[in-house]
């Protein structure tokens, strides 16, 4: 099966957290970014891939925990790391306890690696500036 067929099948059957990021995500509703979903890269398929900060958001669930998942999690970072691609990971029980946490690193690390930072009135609702915690 080739890579971009598996992305196909992935995109069918979505984890309820996936579905969930998505809604976030999708259509550039997340401060404008345009971001990809099951996106094919190498042998890999990037749960969330935003091109223009080269960012992969992975949402994990119970089968990471493994410690064979985890070295293969590994060296799909450093594969990823070579690209140029920095990956943002992320418990699926962390994104419906703290939604919010998610959303504001998803936010920090779009700015900090994306070609034109965006002003702070578009950081997600409940987000605080580190700046101005001083």
């Amino acid at each position: 099966m080739s890579a971009t067929d598996r992305a196909r099948v992935l995109r069918k059957k979505p984890t309820w957290a996936e579905k969930l990021l998505w809604r976030w995500l999708r259509g550039r509703r997340f401060t404008g970014y345009k971001f990809r979903r099951q996106h094919p890269v190498g042998n890999y398929t990037l749960d969330f891939f935003c091109e223009a900060a080269r960012l992969n958001v992975e949402l994990d669930g119970f089968g990471h925990g493994h410690p064979q998942q985890q070295v293969q999690d590994a060296d799909r970072a450093e594969y990823l790391a070579h690209l140029s691609i920095q990956t943002l990971r992320f418990w699926n029980g962390q994104l419906r306890r703290e939604p919010e946490v998610v959303r504001n690193a998803i936010f920090e690390a779009l700015q900090q690696r994306a070609p034109h930072p965006l002003p702070d009135y578009t950081r997600p609702l409940g987000a605080e500036r580190k700046d101005s915690q001083r």
